[in-house]
Formats: structure tokens, sequence, C-alpha cells
């Protein structure tokens, strides 16, 4: 046995182990560093996997839509048959809507992103020409002025310019990136343009509406880079607008009173308490799991817009909390999905038009929600992809189309998605030829 200089003994010629004198520890190679468990490296391998957010936004979109249908049916079917109408007059038309709607996000989530950014400039001046039609031949809903009839077709141009807006301000935001550290590149065009489309959304009332671009923008120009002091100025700003909309105009209702009635003491109880209050009933009717699919008491004719704008009430109702911790999880996926786009995507324009399709969609089912459960003022927003609606649920699943499409080319995604696809068509190659009989010979 020989000893280095380092102190360490080394085994003899022989190849005998040393021998340790007493009293002296045994000498361990050193640990490799520790591990998480099998179970754990495969759930952070699949998150961290280039598809992750293309299966979530395809996951949550169907579950969202299937929902939606079930739960119109639902909350429809005694007034349909109240005015002498067939129970399944509005699922019909829901499931038309999602029919539209369906090829229109299939077709927008394999369009490639240069389309998208060749289609920003004339959409938008499409969905203000349309903007500035309502205000001429516009119909008027609930006080609200933001409908086109088209013969027996009608439409909002709202719902049109929410995605025509968030590719615009992609485009103009992305290429001026670099330049975003100085006002005047934040200002021009970026705000003119969305002014334009707010004031012309609140020249028909439609303050709901107003509200969801608003946070669009702010989401588009939070990604951008903007500087804190021009966002907080811009919110300021909205705030001012909003507020001066909410007390200072009466037209289409009593906004002050709407607030009063959910900060303050409810007095009218059959006035603008009402709709809040039967709301309330109904979630607390539902409980931890609900009266059951199709057993509210609250749709037969004592929660006005049940079946659009005050269907999650409905959803509490019939499924409980667990219902609604289900919707409100997948709008929370949503939410996710497009954050994770967002994060990975290398292009600014995919980065800026996500975060304003994210706030768009996820914020006003937030702004639904919000209403339903009393923490904000009664505001007409429908619940995404759920409520009942035409030209809201076309146009949803079309900007849902336009971020799976982004989805899609996400660095490795499209690798993936062919090698899994591969994958399936060969699996299916060899069940067809097994289950396939064989001929016998003779």
């Amino acid at each position: 046995m020989t000893q280095t200089a380092s102190g360490r003994t080394s085994t003899s010629r022989t190849g005998k182990a040393p021998r340790r004198s007493p009293g002296t520890a045994p000498r361990t190679a050193a640990r490799p560093a520790r591990t998480a468990p099998a179970a754990e490296r495969q759930w952070l391998g699949q998150w961290n996997s280039t598809v992750t957010s293309y299966y979530l936004l395809v996951g949550a979109t169907t579950l969202l839509t299937i929902i939606g249908l079930v739960m119109v049916f639902s909350s429809s079917a005694v007034t349909e048959i109240a005015e002498g109408r067939s129970p399944f007059g509005a699922l019909l038309s829901q499931g038309q809507f999602v029919l539209i709607g369906l090829p229109v996000l299939l077709v927008a989530s394999r369009l490639p992103v240069r389309w998208y950014k060749a289609l920003a400039w004339p959409g938008l001046a499409v969905a203000l020409a349309l903007l500035v039609a309502v205000l001429f031949i516009g119909e008027s809903r609930g006080g609200n002025t933001g409908w086109i009839a088209l013969g027996t077709l009608s439409f909002q141009p709202s719902e049109i310019a929410k995605l025509a807006l968030a590719l615009w301000l992609g485009v103009v935001l992305g290429r001026k990136q670099h330049l975003l550290g100085r006002w005047r590149h934040v200002v021009v065009p970026a705000v003119p343009g969305a002014l334009v489309v707010v004031g012309l959304v609140m020249g028909g009332h439609d303050l709901g509406t107003a509200l969801v671009i608003m946070l669009l923008v702010a989401g588009a120009f939070f990604v951008s880079g903007a500087s804190t002091r021009l966002l907080g100025l811009g919110a300021a700003a909205a705030a001012f607008v909003v507020g001066y909309a909410f007390i200072l105009q009466q037209d289409g209702g009593d906004r002050l009173g709407r607030i009063t009635s959910a900060y303050g003491e409810c007095i009218d109880t059959l006035g603008e308490c009402y709709q809040p209050t039967h709301g309330l009933w109904a979630l607390g009717t539902g409980g931890l799991t609900g009266v059951g699919l199709g057993a509210s008491r609250e749709k037969w004719n004592y929660l006005p817009e049940a079946h659009n704008d005050y269907i999650f009430a409905v959803i509490g109702e019939e499924l409980g909390l667990l219902g609604t911790l289900l919707v409100l999880g997948l709008f929370v996926v949503l939410g996710l999905a497009m954050s994770r786009i967002v994060r990975r995507h290398p292009d600014p324009f995919v980065k800026i038009t996500t975060a304003a399709i994210a706030c768009w969609i996820v914020g006003q089912a937030f702004i639904n929600i919000g209403v339903v459960i009393g923490l904000l003022p009664v505001i007409g927003v429908p619940l995404p992809l759920v409520s009942a609606g035409g030209t809201a649920l076309i146009m949803t699943m079309a900007a849902l189309g336009v971020v799976i499409s982004f989805a899609r080319t996400e660095p490795g995604a499209a690798e993936a998605l062919a090698a899994r696809g591969s994958v399936v068509r060969r699996s299916l190659a060899v069940v067809g030829r097994t289950a396939r009989p064989r001929r016998r010979t003779t």
C-alpha cells in the first residue's frame, strides 16, 4: 500500500484493498446530486413540453363550449315553453353558432403568422367602418345600440373590433418595440386607434364592451414593454372615462343606482337590486354539489338573462360550488396557456396579440363572474363560450383559433405535433392490419 501526496491511500500492486486503522471512519464515494422523484420529473416534463400550450387551449376551449351548450339548454327550456316555443329553440340556435364557429376556429388555427400580420390593417379598417355604421343603422337592445341587422340575421361589430384591434396592436407595437421607451412611439399610432374604437363603442352606450376593450388594450401595452408611467397615465384616463360614463351619463338605465345597489344598502328589491339578488339566491341554493342539472328554480322567469349574462348563477344553482369552480378553473387554464405563449414565443407580434386576446377573454370572464357574485355592479357582458350569443361566440372561437395557431409555432411545437401525428397514423395502420382477417391458403 502506498500513500500519495494528497494523503489518499491506494491499493498495492497485489490488488488487495488496504486495511483501515482502528477508529477511522470508512471513506465513501461522493454522493450523486439528489434528483426529483420519477413522477415529479414526468409531470414537469409534460408541463415543459413544447405542445403543452396547444393542448391546454384545445382542451379548455372544447370543455367550455360543451358546458355552454348544456347550460344554455338547461337555463332556457322553461322560458321557451312559457312563450309557446320549442324547449330546444335556444339550444338549436346556440348549436348553429357553434357549428359556424368551429370551422372558423379550425381555419384560424391553421393560418400562418404572416397572414395575421397582413390582415391587421384591413381588419381594423373594416371593424371601424362597421362601428360607424352602427351609429346610423344600428339596432338597440337593452339600452345599448350595437347590432346591425341583415334580414333575419344580426351581428355585433364590437365583437369583430376586439379581434381586429388585438391583431392591429400586435403589428404596430411589435414593429416599434425597440422604440417604446420614447412616449411618442408608444402613443402614435396605437393610442389614437384604440381611442377611436373605444369611443365608437361608447357611442352606442355599450359600457361593458368598452371596459373589455380597455382591458385588451392594457394587456397589449403591458406586454409590449411600454413604460410604467405611461401605463399609469392610461389607467387614470380610463378610470375617468368609466367614472364619467357611470355617474354622469344616465342613458340606458340608472348606472349610479347599479353602483349603490352593488356596494351599498339594497333598497329597491324590485328594481336595481332584483337581478343581483336573485343571482345570489341561485348561487346560495346550489350549495356544494347543486340541486341537479335542470332543477334550477330561479330560471323559472325569476332571474333575468338566465341563459345569457347570468348563466353562471344557474351553473352555481344546478351544479353547485364544484361546477362553478370547474368553469373558473377552465378559464384559468386558458390564461395559463396564453401566458406560456407570451413567455416562450420569440415573435413580438405574437406576444402582444396573445396578451391582448388573453385580457379580452379571461378578463371578460372575470367581469361576468364578478357581477354575478356581487363584486361588481351589473355590466352587460356575457360569459365567453358559455353564455348564449352569436357574434360573441363566433369571434371568441376565432380569437382562440388565432392563439392556437400561435401555439403551433412555438419553438419545437410544429415538429412535436408532426411527430405525434405520424405516431398516431402508424398506430392506426397497425390496428387496421391486425383487425383485417387473414386469407386462408389452400
